[in-house]
C-alpha cells in the first residue's frame, strides 16, 4: 500500500496541472456577445397608475343620539329609503315616564304661580289697610287724641305690609321661572323621546347596518352608528393614492380609464374633479388623494371595490423611440477607457478631459472633485456625459450605446422626454447620430473558448454581465 501513495500523488498533481493550464487557456480567449434592440418609430403614451377606492359620494352614517334598545327595524341592508322615512325604533317606555314627570312637575310650577298671586293679592289688601289705619292715626296723634306709641305702632304695621307685597311679587316671578324652566324640561324629555324614533336623514340605499333587534345601544360618549347611507349610487368617485412624484402632472378635468376586478373586461371612463392637498406619509412615501368622478347608471360598480387608474398625462405619434434597457446599460470600463471614448466622439472637451487626468494625479484631490469627474464622465441614466461648460448632470439627458457593424461600441448622447416605462422618446440626438433600425446595447455576456478542449473538461462557459 506504501509504494501506491506516490502514483496517486503523482496523479493528482498532473490534473491540477491541467485544469490550471486550461483555465487561463479559456481565461485568455474570453469573448463578448452583446445584447441588442434596434431604434424603431412608433407612439408612446405616457401615464400616471395609481390604485384607489370606489367611495359614494354623499355617504351618510345614521347613528342614535338616546340610549335604549332596538325595538324595530324598518331598513336592512341594500334597502333604498326616503328621507324622513323610519328606519329603526329604540325602546321608549322610560323616556315617556321621564315626560309624563316633567309635565306633572310643569302642572305643579303653574300652581305655584296661581298661589303666589292669591298670596300678592292678600299681601296687597292688608297693605292698603295698614296704610289707611297709619293715616288715620297720624291725624287723630296731631289733635293729641292718639299716643306717639300708637302712632308709631301704625307705622310699622304699614311698612311690614308694604314689605309683604313685595316678598309675594318676588315670589311671582320665582314661580315663573320654576314654571320656564318645568317647560325647558318637558321640551327635553319630549325631544329624547322623539329621538327614540330613527329617521333616514337623505335619499338613498342603505350599505351598512350595524345593529340588530334588541341589542341595546349606549350614546354617552358618542353617537353609535346604526346605518350607513350612500346618497346615490349611480354617481360615484374612486379616492386614487398617487404619489408625489406624479401630482405635477394630473390636473383637474382629465380623462381616466380604471379597471376593476369584478369585471376585468371592462374599462370604465371618469375625471378628474380634485386633488386634495392632506398628504399622507406611510414609511416615508408621500402620496395624496386624487378624487376622479364617473357615472354608474347601472349600478354595476359597488363601493369599497378597488380600482386601477390609468391617468394618460402625455402622449407622442410616429415619435424615435429607444428601448429603457438601452438607457440603463453601462459598458464596463474603466473611467480612463469611458473618458478616452467620450472624448473620441465629442461628449466631453479636450479640456475637460485634460482637467479631469490632471485632477485624478494630484495628491490633493478631493471626494467633491472625484465625484464631480464622475458625474462629467458618466452622467445619468446609462452613462450620461455633459460638455466640459456644464457640471450638473441633466435628468432628461443620457447616453445610449450603438452597437456599429466592426462590433464597437459608439457613444451617443440624447435628449429623452416622455416615457410609458417600457419604452422612451428621443426628443434630440446631442452628440452622435442615431437613426431607426439601429442597434443599442442592452446587456453583454462574457463567453469562454477554446481551439482545443482539455481532456475531461467542459465546453464553452457563457458568463453574462
Amino acid at each position: 500500500m506504501n509504494l501506491l501513495k506516490p502514483h496517486w500523488l503523482i496523479a493528482s498533481l498532473v490534473v491540477v496541472a491541467i485544469a490550471v493550464f486550461a483555465a487561463f487557456q479559456f481565461k485568455g480567449n474570453e469573448q463578448s456577445k452583446y445584447f441588442t434592440t434596434k431604434v424603431d418609430r412608433g407612439d408612446i403614451r405616457q401615464v400616471v397608475e395609481a390604485t384607489g377606492t370606489i367611495n359614494a359620494v354623499t355617504t351618510v352614517q345614521v347613528g342614535s343620539q338616546v340610549s335604549g334598545t332596538i325595538s324595530h327595524l324598518n331598513a336592512d341592508f341594500n334597502s333604498r329609503v326616503k328621507k324622513g322615512q323610519v328606519v329603526a325604533h329604540i325602546d321608549s317606555s322610560l323616556f315617556e315616564g321621564s315626560l309624563l314627570q316633567a309635565k306633572a312637575d310643569l302642572a305643579n310650577a303653574k300652581a305655584n304661580v296661581i298661589a303666589s298671586q292669591a298670596n300678592l293679592a292678600k299681601a296687597q289688601a292688608s297693605e292698603l289697610q295698614a296704610r289707611a289705619d297709619y293715616n288715620r292715626t297720624a291725624g287723630l296723634a296731631k289733635e293729641g287724641v292718639m299716643s306717639q306709641q300708637q302712632l308709631d305702632l301704625a307705622k310699622a304695621t304699614a311698612d311690614s305690609d308694604d314689605a309683604a307685597v313685595a316678598a309675594a311679587k318676588a315670589t311671582i316671578t320665582q314661580a315663573v321661572a320654576q314654571v320656564q324652566q318645568k317647560q325647558a324640561a318637558v321640551t327635553v324629555a319630549q325631544t329624547n323621546l322623539d329621538y327614540t324614533t330613527i329617521h333616514a336623514p337623505i335619499d338613498g340605499t342603505v350599505i351598512a347596518r350595524s345593529v340588530d333587534v334588541g341589542q341595546t345601544v349606549a350614546a354617552s360618549l358618542q353617537a353609535p352608528t346604526l346605518f350607513t347611507i350612500a346618497q346615490d349610487l349611480t354617481k360615484m368617485q374612486v379616492y386614487a393614492s398617487t404619489d408625489e412624484s406624479d401630482v405635477g402632472v394630473i390636473h383637474t378635468g382629465q380623462i381616466v380609464t380604471f379597471k376593476v376586478d369584478a369585471f376585468p373586461k371592462d374599462t370604465f371612463t371618469g375625471r378628474v374633479s380634485q386633488v386634495r392637498l392632506n398628504a399622507t406619509t406611510v414609511q416615508n412615501v408621500v402620496t395624496y388623494n386624487t378624487i376622479i368622478d364617473f357615472d354608474n347608471p347601472d349600478l354595476k360598480l359597488f363601493p369599497g371595490m378597488t380600482a386601477y387608474i390609468t391617468i394618460p398625462v402625455a402622449n407622442a405619434q410616429n415619435t424615435l423611440r429607444v428601448p429603457n434597457g438601452a438607457l440603463r446599460y453601462k459598458p464596463d470600463m474603466t473611467a480612463d477607457k469611458l473618458r478616452a471614448l467620450y472624448k473620441q466622439y465629442g461628449l466631453i472637451s479636450g479640456q475637460a478631459a485634460g482637467t479631469q487626468s490632471a485632477g485624478k494625479q494630484a495628491s490633493g484631490d478631493t471626494g467633491a472633485a472625484a465625484k464631480q469627474r464622475r458625474s462629467q464622465a458618466e452622467g445619468t441614466q446609462g452613462g450620461s456625459a455633459d460638455g466640459g461648460q456644464q457640471h450638473t448632470p441633466r435628468v432628461d439627458v443620457a447616453v445610449v450605446w450603438k452597437l456599429c457593424p466592426d462590433k464597437t461600441l459608439e457613444p451617443v448622447r440624447i435628449r429623452t422626454r416622455i416615457t410609458d416605462h417600457t419604452v422612451t422618446e428621443i426628443a434630440q440626438v446631442l452628440n452622435g447620430q442615431l437613426n431607426d433600425g439601429d442597434e443599442l446595447v442592452t446587456g453583454v455576456a462574457t463567453v469562454s473558448s477554446s481551439a482545443t478542449r482539455a481532456p475531461g473538461l467542459g465546453g464553452t462557459q457563457p458568463r453574462v454581465r
